[in-house]
């Protein structure tokens, strides 16, 4: 094997987190090596996560004409046969992209790729196996982050078969639209997949051992998500645990613990994830994981050996593409003494389904449960022009408001554009802004972001009326 060669920083791992802590430390004027395996620039989120499965969602969107369907009728199509093709060709295109512009930022901030599997030798030492024997390097380092990510948790006892029984990863690659599915496990995953599908008509029954899904969203949103789903043919089996799934030529066939049996063309699996940590030997460094093979961090993403840091969804929660990016470049900070804030607790979180979830901040349960008074107002996008325009009669945006200093503590928001408003609210949140700022604000019109205001003139009218009571009542007093 070749003479080591030394850097300041190795990361392993291309994908947000591993590419942000890379280009921070170049930027940082340090020498930084990344070291990824051959078919997967930009990690988990740009060729198997993220970006495919969004992707996937807006070409289904766009060939169904499904925001269309309210001022066209239920059977308007953009394309009446949509094939595994016309969706392939274009989240293959966009991932080619991605990939292609992530090589070239770290081609610009001058960071060695190495294409190959990662493994450690000790805490400063990477062992690379590229595709061919000439191609193995050692790699030192001063420092070491870890961005591996994370793969789907495959239950024991299913046979994966990558043609009709499936887990979040391989659906991508499905060469056929079946008529009929069965998606285990109501998590962020599963139900994004679950209304893609539904939207391509296929009919769709969740199964989920618990009796809720999206429990972290706002129960009215996900209520309003459900009931859309359902009316979209997607079946709910909650309380229900898979205990079998057969396969022949032509389908499965889903044997539940209560003795249902589910008969579709497909299953997929969305049974979470675990971390992609296998094939790092990570106890040569002195580390070691979790049973979903996540590593233990501190707040500043170092693990109990000094120099090396660990961020993305290896280290669990939130595992979010978003939040990733931040914890690298920190992570960079950290290690080489860059001054830097803390990551913002006030994060958002967007579901893609079809139509969207987005939120930021409290829901009513925790300020319910936490005895913190506070009002809501609702906006829906049936009485926005632009809702009317764009054919969305059934979208919401939720305010939740301080009853003693009209500060916003939620935002909540189901329908068009949930992902891109919410950042609205996070702003005026994060700013310490109060929903006055709404009601006085100038917002373009016809917009989406006009629910902004119409919520706000909602909540205002309620805390006025409380006010008022309580006014009249000291006059009489």
């Amino acid at each position: 094997m070749a003479t080591a060669t030394e850097y300041d920083l190795i990361v392993i791992g291309s994908g947000p987190g591993g590419q942000k802590a890379a280009v921070a430390a170049a930027k940082l004027g340090k020498t930084v090596a990344v070291v990824e395996r051959r078919h997967m620039i930009g990690g988990v989120c740009a060729n198997t996560g993220t970006i495919p499965s969004k992707t996937l969602r807006e070409a289904v969107l766009h060939l169904t004409g499904m925001n269309q369907r309210e001022m066209y009728g239920a059977s308007y199509r953009v394309k009446e046969k949509i094939t595994p093709a016309d969706l392939h060709q274009r989240t293959s295109h966009v991932v080619n992209r991605e990939v292609e512009t992530i090589r070239d930022q770290l081609m610009r901030n001058k960071i060695d790729l190495f294409v190959g599997l990662g493994s450690f030798v000790d805490a400063n030492t990477v062992r690379v196996e590229g595709p061919v024997e000439a191609e193995h390097r050692t790699l030192t380092g001063e420092y070491i982050v870890i961005a591996t990510g994370t793969s789907p948790r495959r239950p024991d006892g299913v046979d994966f078969d990558r043609e009709r029984v499936l887990d979040s990863d391989e659906i991508l690659h499905l060469d056929f639209i079946p008529t009929s599915m069965v998606v285990v496990g109501a998590g962020v995953i599963g139900i994004e997949y679950a209304s893609i599908f539904a939207a391509l008509g296929s009919k769709v029954t969740v199964v989920e051992k618990r009796e809720t899904m999206l429990d972290f969203c706002d129960p009215e949103v996900v209520e309003a998500l459900r009931f859309h789903l359902r009316d979209s043919a997607v079946t709910f089996r909650f309380g229900e645990e898979v205990t079998d799934v057969d396969v022949s030529s032509t389908g499965t066939l889903t044997t539940l613990a209560s003795g249902k049996q589910i008969a579709a063309e497909a299953v997929m699996y969305s049974a979470g994830r675990t971390g992609q940590t296998d094939g790092l030997d990570l106890a040569a460094a002195g580390l070691s994981t979790d049973d979903r093979g996540r590593i233990v961090v501190d707040e500043h993403y170092r693990t109990k050996v000094h120099n090396i840091f660990s961020v993305g969804d290896v280290i669990g929660f939130p595992a979010l593409a978003a939040t990733s990016m931040d914890q690298g470049r920190l992570a960079a900070y950290h290690a080489f003494g860059e001054p830097a804030h803390d990551m913002t607790a006030l994060q958002p979180i967007g579901i893609y389904s079809i139509p969207e979830v987005s939120f930021v901040g409290a829901t009513e349960v925790e300020l319910t449960r936490d005895a913190v008074p506070y009002e809501f107002g609702i906006s829906r996008y049936r009485e926005l022009a632009r809702g009317q325009i764009s054919g969305d009669s059934y979208g919401m945006l939720k305010l939740l408001v301080s009853t003693e200093d009209r500060t916003l503590l939620g935002v909540h928001i189901f329908g068009s554009s949930a992902t891109e408003l919410v950042h609205i609210g996070q702003t005026v949140m994060g700013c310490g802004g109060t929903v006055d700022y709404l009601v006085d604000a100038v917002l373009n019109y016809p917009t989406f972001s006009e629910a902004y205001k119409v919520a706000a003139l909602d909540v205002m009218n309620k805390i006025r009326a409380v006010e008022k009571f309580h006014a009249e009542a000291t006059a009489r007093d």
